[in-house]
This record gives structure tokens, C-alpha cells and sequence, in this order.
């Protein structure tokens, strides 16, 4: 028998947010609760492989945020690495990580993880991994790690099949006896997830030459990250990682796939209409259509924004239109366990002054006083506490006690509220997620301030490694100082 462990943390890190990550924002699976994120390992099981002992171990995931603090990710390392030395021996580990994770004062949390896990587990063991494509990829981190994989898709509908790639590439490694190779490329360029979309040109077709080089002999996997950019640390940067048996044939491939997409790097736009959040309300307005949707884009939690910059608010209540209540608006959502309470204390139906802002993220935000009639109350949701709704002019506003984002409809009908049947829904996001896209009769992105602020230059880096494109617009990468690892 086959014996394969399964661990890992996984945080997307805005550098730029104040509002750091704690151990009390991470949702931790241990052992038999962890087959919620695998359901192809049926009964911890894989097709076709009854030789293999699956030993699922810690498995820590938080919605994006600040960067998490040294207590947290050590007591989470550790909890692993304990476990790790009870599993001992290993065939196998599967890395369950993200790729964005900052820690203070460590720039290269996963590398630190990898390295660690591989001092317990020993030489002989392989390391896979199935991450996501908005990662930064360190030779660090490919060092440690035998076996790479990454989602193709965003916004992210592959993320079960690649942690099953991940998984199936490892057992066949180990079955046919392979040690892969990496061949690792840093492309010196940051872009939004906002701007790089695979549902969008050109991200679709630099994606889709990714199964060219899978296809070719000596090649088990190709994968592409765009990086995370809201981090202010020197690995902030696009990377290939090709791996497989040939040498040759990686190094090859990987300085292709690094020269398609920097030859593109120009080209990247947002998907959907893009301006200033009075322009998008006064354009959203004037369509007199519903379903129409502005995502708030510099304050979006699902890309480590802290959440609860009321900027939109205040400039959809500057709409005479939205502040009398001729066009309804819904608004997704503003993080505030104090006015959640103020509103359960005046009951449904009932005023309900509240302050809302200014406390997660002062930095790029400030406190906002609304006045409103309360429409519905929820307890416990399951990441976001106590929600209520407070309908103020023509918003309907969301709050909830804890960050929460909102990317399906239900969440939104669960509050009785119902985006295609108001005019206009206000979301902090970025792109939209497949089932708002879809609900959509319009999208427009607003430029909002906020620490994921789109307006990439004017952010305040210090510690990227430059040249780096935006900030350095016309330089030559060369040979992206392809790197083969074996």
C-alpha cells in the first residue's frame, strides 16, 4: 500500500490591506472532515487505485484578506507537521495551498511550508500541488515541490479538476516510478485577475495553447499563473511551471507559454465597461432596464480588500434618482457586527440609525452614517454571522457581522431580495462570478478606491523586483531566466 498525506493553508494576502488574518478567519478541516474539497477521493479512494492509504491531515482556507499573522500560520504549520511525523512513512503529499499567502514578515509562506514539509518527509517522498493560477510562484516553492498543476480557468470553474489532476499526476508518478522535472519562468509583469480573465481575450487563447504542450512527449503538465498583484513583496510576478520527464522539452515550453503572455501583456482590458462609480450609476440608471450590476472593485473582499469601504454607498445614495427610491438598488455588502446589532435591536420594520466603514480599513476609507427602515434579519449564516438588510432611499443595503462575499443568487433571495427585479446590484467583486454573470442584463466595473484599487501604478510598491511591467513599461525579459529543477 501506497501511503499519501494531504495538508495545506490557503489565503489569497493584500499586503496593501490593514486589516491582517488571524487564525479565527480561517475555516480548518482536519481528517474526515477535509472530503468536502476532494470529492474524487470517493470514500478516500481514487478510480482504479485500491493500493493507496489517503491520510487527509489539516486543510486551512480563508476568504482573501490582509496578511496573516506569524501566530496563525505557525500554529497551522505545526498542526500539519505534527501529523506529518504520526504518517510517517510517505509515498506521497498533496500541498493544498492557494499560492498568494503573505505572512509578516515572510515573503514566501508556501516556500517556508514546502521546505518544511520536506524536511519531515524526506527526499523520497513527491510533493504535488493544484493551485491557483493567481499565485506567485517562487524557484524557492519548485524546488520543494515535485509536481505542479493550476487552475486554467478564471473566474474559477476548474478547481475541482485540478485538485484532482494534482492528485492523479502523483499516483501515476508514483506508480511508473517518475521524479519529474520543473522548468520554472518569472515573468516580470502584474496584472488584475480583473484584466486577465480566461473568459476574456487574449487570456482565452494564451490558455488554450496550455494542452499544446501537454500534449507533446516528455510534458505531464504546462501551467500558467497570472500572479497575485495586490502584493507588495519581490515575488509579485506572472510564472510557467512545466513539468515532466524531458528536460529539454519543459525548458522549451515554458519560455514559450512566458513569451506568449508577455508579448500580450498590453493587450489585457477589463471584460466588462469600466469608469469612475458615478459614471457606472449614471450609465446603470439610464439604461431603465433591470438586473444590471456594478461590481465595487477596490474594496473587494475576494481579492483581500478588508470589505467595508462605504464609497458606494454613499455615491449611490448621491443619485437623486436611488436616494428618492424611483430606481431600486441592491448593495452586496458592508461588514459591521455593530449595526447588525442596532438592527436586530430594532426589529423589522423599525428606523435603525447605524455608522457603517472606517473601521476594518480606515486607511482607504471612512465612517458613513445612514439612517434606514430594517427589511429582513438572518442569524448565523455560515461565513458571514448575523446579516441583516436596511433599506435606506431606494438601497437595499446588506450588512453583515463578518466579512462575507456574495457570488451565487441565493444569497441574495435568501434575503428576500431578488437582483432581477431591482434595476441596479452594487457588489464588492471584481469579475463576475459565472452565476452573476449570467443574471446580468449589463455589468459595468467601477473604479473604486480601496486597498485592491485597480489603478495598479498608483499603488504604493516598494518591494517588487523591478523592471516590472506596469510600473517599467518597455524592457526586454530575454530568456525569462528559464530555470530546469530536477
Amino acid at each position: 500500500m501506497k501511503r499519501i498525506a494531504i495538508g495545506g493553508i490557503a489565503i489569497e494576502s493584500c499586503t496593501f490591506s490593514p486589516l491582517t488574518s488571524g487564525i479565527e478567519d480561517f475555516l480548518i478541516l482536519r481528517g474526515d472532515e477535509m472530503r468536502v474539497r476532494y470529492d474524487f477521493l470517493t470514500d478516500w479512494k481514487i478510480a482504479d487505485h485500491e493500493d493507496i492509504t489517503w491520510i487527509p491531515l489539516l486543510q486551512a482556507k480563508a476568504i482573501p484578506g490582509g496578511s496573516v499573522r506569524q501566530d496563525a500560520y505557525e500554529a497551522l504549520k505545526q498542526e500539519i507537521l505534527t501529523g506529518l511525523r504520526k504518517a510517517l512513512p510517505l509515498d506521497g503529499f498533496y500541498l493544498d495551498i492557494h499560492g498568494a499567502m503573505n505572512v509578516v514578515g515572510m515573503d514566501d509562506a508556501e516556500a517556508d511550508l514546502a521546505r518544511s514539509i520536506r524536511e519531515v518527509v524526506g527526499p523520497d517522498c513527491l510533493i504535488t500541488t493544484g493551485m491557483d493560477l493567481h499565485g506567485n510562484v517562487t524557484r524557492e516553492l519548485v524546488e520543494q515541490v515535485d509536481v505542479f498543476t493550476a487552475y486554467r480557468t478564471a473566474p474559477h470553474i476548474d478547481y475541482m479538476e485540478t485538485r484532482e489532476k494534482a492528485c492523479r499526476m502523483l499516483v501515476d508518478c508514483l506508480d511508473q516510478q517518475i521524479r519529474p522535472v520543473r522548468a520554472w519562468a518569472k515573468i516580470p509583469a502584474g496584472l488584475p485577475g480583473e484584466r486577465t480573465s480566461t473568459f476574456t481575450e487574449p487570456g482565452n487563447s494564451i490558455y488554450a495553447t496550455l494542452p499544446q504542450s501537454d500534449a507533446r512527449e516528455g510534458v505531464l503538465d504546462a501551467s500558467l499563473w497570472v500572479g497575485y498583484v495586490w502584493a507588495d513583496e519581490p515575488r509579485n510576478a506572472a510564472s510557467v511551471v512545466v513539468t515532466g520527464t524531458d528536460p529539454d522539452t519543459c525548458r522549451e515550453e515554458a519560455l514559450r507559454i512566458a513569451r506568449i503572455y508577455w508579448d500580450a501583456r498590453k493587450d489585457f482590458q477589463f471584460g466588462v465597461p469600466a469608469f469612475d462609480a458615478d459614471t457606472c450609476i449614471a450609465k446603470a440608471v439610464s439604461l431603465e432596464q433591470k438586473a444590471v450590476f456594478i461590481s465595487d472593485s477596490g474594496d473587494n473582499p475576494t481579492a483581500g480588500g478588508a470589505g467595508d469601504i462605504p464609497y458606494m454607498v454613499q455615491r449611490l445614495l448621491a443619485h437623486p434618482d436611488i436616494a428618492s427610491g424611483k430606481v431600486q438598488c441592491i448593495y452586496a455588502s458592508i461588514p459591521s457586527a455593530t449595526a447588525v446589532g442596532i438592527c436586530q435591536q430594532a426589529g423589522i420594520g423599525n428606523e435603525a440609525r447605524v455608522q457603517i466603514g472606517g473601521k476594518l480599513d480606515p486607511v482607504h476609507g471612512q465612517e458613513l452614517e445612514l439612517t434606514g427602515t430594517v427589511e429582513f434579519l438572518l442569524p448565523d449564516d455560515p461565513i458571514g454571522g448575523d446579516l441583516a438588510v436596511l433599506r435606506v432611499g431606494g438601497v437595499h443595503l446588506i450588512l453583515t457581522s463578518k466579512r462575507k462575499p456574495f457570488h451565487v443568487i441565493r444569497e441574495f433571495t435568501r434575503l428576500e431580495l431578488d437582483p432581477k427585479q431591482v434595476e441596479i446590484t452594487a457588489v464588492k467583486i471584481g469579475y463576475l462570478e459565472p452565476e452573476l454573470h449570467e443574471t446580468a442584463s449589463q455589468a459595468f466595473l467601477a473604479l473604486t478606491p480601496g486597498a485592491v484599487n485597480q489603478d495598479i501604478p498608483q499603488l504604493s510598491y516598494q518591494r517588487v523586483a523591478r523592471p516590472w511591467f506596469p510600473l517599467d513599461v518597455d524592457f526586454d525579459p530575454g530568456d525569462f531566466n528559464v530555470a530546469v529543477i530536477s
